[in-house]
């Protein structure tokens, strides 16, 4: 298969109507070259071209044998008129020569008619078609962007060997054909030419790749597919644009020769890596003009600054109209515009000054908080920035802290206020020198020195005022001994009037006092102790005792000072320890004990600890660091409670002695202990302590026994009364000290007395004896030298007469003497005395 390719027509003319495919059918492409042609051919048609300087090298005169075709000097060869080929075949030559050497050489040109193919079957006794790959072969073809016509406009031509014998009919497929963009490109089937039916649009389309195919009329394909690839030439249709509509590029005022300011870039849609994309950049006109800040690299688009004299101050925008170019910025190139915005960064390269060399203020003494002046200052620089926000400082004039000035955040002034009382007396007139800066730091400026603060004078006049006292300083300090007793006198706060620096006519009175140690005098303000000054109270911190006194005039003005009273630590107080401490045995044998001493350090730590000699057996103490001790066990010990006496003194001596309660449990922690004392007898003191209500009860059951036993004496002394008594065997005297029920009185035991006369006018009722539900009255008569006592119910365990004893005997029935009821009533009345002590012990 053969394939002829016609080139495209000028690409200025824009005028060719097709192209032929040129084919060199000899072996000697400069003795004779085929082309084939139509049958109609209009006048000044490209009929092919024959390359000359393969053939000859310097042909200066080119001439045809055939007046219907001229050559021109590249090899073209054109129609001289409109020719109509009848024959198949037509044929004239063409003479290079050289007018230099008389050299001329002759080329055939052979013109191929075509015309109407006959079909030509193959029959099934034909030798099967071979597929050739020799001829089958893609050759690579352009398209011109936007060309302008005329349409349908040939492209190419392919052929099959094959169609020598037989009929072959040719189609084609892909995009442009039978995808997107639809009916671009078609075959005439017959020929194999190949047409574009409109103008191509690179940008959408930069290629076609296309499939071509060879059939035969009863449809077999003698040759492959031939891909065929299309290729659009671009043409330069697109001028290049800047990236950005606007661009906004910022640079610092001040900046160095050469600093970057920004970079603008432009798109061209044109075929990239060719003339048509190849951008050049201009700056055509800086706004204002003068001078020359900038300038641009035509190849890159930065931006650079010229020069060091970018001021905000004088301009703080610059514009830059900018030019982009293809074709290297050629002036046939296409080009566009835009504008470029470049703002200055301020810089503190301003200082801040005042508006004036001087200022003049008044202000009352003893006022405060007060604002008595304001100053202004300029500033070139940005305005609400760092750059130009003013930071005031008095440099001079306010020593004693009386002044305080600031910025108005609104204003940008300078607030001057008195924040401490000035006194008129002391001084009437303070000269303050202020400085100003900006709050950012001040930058070097080109061809300029860094700038310095700026200075002004204020010069303040007191002016004078009748004042109260002052109490200066707010705070004094008095020292005092520890333990101070009541009634002693402390040198008190002293205030002063201003106006004769003195204290007459100042009355004192005490406005803070927390535990109330003291009274103030009204005319001295001197204190007087109303109780014993302790440094360990809970009101004293950091052995300081504070009273707020205040100060007044005779009309009323008044100031406060606080006097702070110092203690001297005196060693009043002994170490002190828990009352009680618990060791549990399953976890350790020992107890800590940890002192305090409510004194100072001096008169604490270290301490010594002793233990009582009655406590040696079962205990023993060890010093740890002379601030704890550790009680040991000296054997294993019951679950009980202990009373351990123990000693400590601290450095000095002072000691005391404390009754250590130890509780000894059968536990892990001391939370766990469960144990509680459930009798008395459980308890084993070391010694036995009476509190002063048991003795007050015993002196008074002593002093009562005494009493009674006087006064049954005195009665017996003065009177004797004969004693009546009924049979002693019949009287039954109770004495009972169980608390269980007695014995029932039988009515068989009762006797009554048979001599009834006899009973004594005066009688006695001395109490009741007896058990439980049963009680026994007793009366006595008293008689000379004796007495009657007569039971009228009850039973006891003990009678006047078994006291008495059976070898006694009785003179008289029913008559006892005092020596009997001596004997009998003493034993019993201190029995029940060392009872009831006893009871009162426990």
């Amino acid at each position: 298969m053969a394939v002829a390719s016609a080139a495209s027509g000028s690409i200025f003319c824009k005028q060719l109507l097709f192209c032929l495919l040129v084919l060199i059918l000899s072996c000697d492409a400069c003795q004779k070259i085929s082309l084939q042609v139509p049958s109609h051919l209009q006048a000044e048609t490209l009929v092919g071209k024959v390359n000359l300087k393969e053939c000859f090298q310097s042909a200066s005169l080119i001439l045809s044998s055939d007046p219907d075709f001229r050559i021109l000097e590249d090899g073209s060869i054109y129609t001289t008129h409109d020719l109509i080929l009848s024959s198949e075949r037509k044929s004239f030559s063409i003479f290079p020569s050289d007018s230099q050497s008389q050299e001329q050489k002759k080329i055939e040109i052979v013109l191929d008619v075509r015309g109407k193919k006959v079909p030509k079957k193959r029959h099934t006794k034909d030798t099967v078609l071979k597929r050739s790959k020799r001829r089958w072969a893609p050759i690579p073809c352009s398209l011109m962007e936007n060309s302008l016509g005329p349409f349908p406009q040939h492209v190419q031509q392919v052929q099959s060997d094959a169609a020598q014998n037989y009929t072959i009919f040719y189609s084609i497929s892909g995009p442009g054909v039978d995808k997107e963009p639809f009916n671009l490109f078609y075959i005439d089937k017959d020929t194999g030419d190949i047409f574009c039916t409109r103008s191509i649009d690179r940008e959408q389309y930069e290629q076609f790749p296309l499939y071509a195919y060879a059939t035969t009329a009863d449809g077999y394909a003698p040759e492959y597919p031939l891909p065929l690839l299309f290729k659009v030439e671009d043409d330069n249709d697109n001028a290049p644009y800047f990236e950005n509509k606007v661009t906004i590029f910022n640079v610092p005022e001040n900046c160095r020769t050469g600093t970057s300011v920004g970079q603008v870039t432009a798109i061209d849609l044109d075929e990239p890596d060719t003339l048509h994309t190849r951008l050049k950049y201009k700056i055509l006109q800086q706004i204002p003009d003068h001078p020359k800040h900038f300038s641009i690299h035509p190849d890159t688009g930065v931006i650079t600054t010229t020069t060091p004299l970018l001021d905000r101050e004088n301009c703080d925008t610059y514009k830059l109209i900018m030019e982009v170019r293809d074709m290297g910025g050629q002036p046939f190139g296409l080009f566009n515009t835009g504008t470029i915005t470049i703002s200055l960064d301020d810089e503190n390269d301003n200082p801040p000054y005042f508006t004036e060399t001087s200022y003049f203020a008044e202000v009352e003494e003893n006022r405060i908080d007060v604002e008595i002046l304001r100053m202004a200052v300029h500033d070139q620089d940005l305005p609400n920035t760092p750059h130009s926000k003013a930071v005031y400082q008095i440099l001079q004039g306010n020593e004693n802290g009386n002044f305080k000035i600031s910025t108005d955040p609104n204003t940008n002034e300078a607030v001057l206020c008195v924040v401490k009382p000035l006194n008129y007396e002391v001084n009437r007139q303070v000269v303050l020198q202020i400085g100003v800066l900006n709050e950012a730091q001040f930058t070097k400026a080109a061809n300029s020195k860094t700038p310095t603060m700026c200075t002004t004078t204020v010069t303040v006049k007191i002016k004078d005022s009748d004042e109260g006292p002052e109490c200066q300083p707010p705070v004094k300090v008095v020292q005092s001994k520890d333990g101070l007793p009541a009634g002693e006198e402390l040198r008190g706060y002293k205030a002063l009037d201003p106006e004769t620096l003195s204290g007459e006519g100042l009355r004192y009175k005490k406005i803070g006092d927390e535990d109330n140690w003291f009274e103030i005098n009204e005319h001295t303000g001197d204190l007087r102790t109303i109780k014993v000054l302790d440094r360990e109270s809970k009101f004293v911190k950091n052995d300081q005792y504070n009273v707020s006194v205040v100060a007044m005039d005779t009309d009323g003005r008044s100031c406060t000072g606080t006097l702070v009273v110092l203690l001297e630590d005196n060693n009043d107080h002994p170490p002190q320890i828990e009352k009680e401490v618990t060791i549990c045995q399953n976890a350790k044998d020992y107890a800590v004990l940890k002192p305090v001493d409510p004194d100072g350090p001096e008169n604490g730590p270290p301490f010594q600890f002793f233990l009582d000699n009655s406590a040696n057996k079962l205990w023993n103490l060890e010093t740890k660091d002379g601030k704890t001790a550790i009680l040991h066990q000296r054997q294993v010990l019951d679950y009980n409670y202990y009373t351990v006496p123990i000693i400590i003194k601290d450095r000095h001596g002072l000691h005391a002695r404390h009754m250590l309660t130890v509780r000894v449990c059968d536990c892990t922690t001391p939370s766990d202990c469960k144990m509680k004392v459930k009798n008395v007898r459980d308890v084993k003191p070391s010694n036995v302590i009476l509190g002063r209500w048991a003795i007050l009860a015993m002196v008074l059951g002593s002093a009562l026994l005494l009493c009674i036993l006087f006064t049954c004496f005195c009665v017996t002394a003065k009177r004797t009364v004969k004693k009546c008594f009924p049979d002693v065997a019949q009287q039954n005297l109770i004495v009972s000290n169980t608390e269980g029920p007695g014995e029932e009185v039988m009515e068989a035991n009762i006797r009554l007395p048979t001599q009834t006369s006899n009973i004594c006018d005066t009688s006695m009722s001395v109490g009741t004896l007896g058990g439980q539900g049963v009680k026994t009255q007793q009366s006595f008569e008293m008689v000379k030298g004796g007495y009657t006592l007569d039971s009228n119910k009850g039973g006891g365990h003990q009678t006047l007469e078994s006291v008495k004893g059976a070898g006694q005997g009785v003179t008289d029935a029913g008559r006892y003497t005092y020596t009997d009821w001596h004997s009998f009533t003493q034993p019993r009345l201190g029995e029940e005395s060392i009872r009831g002590h006893t009871l009162i012990k426990n």
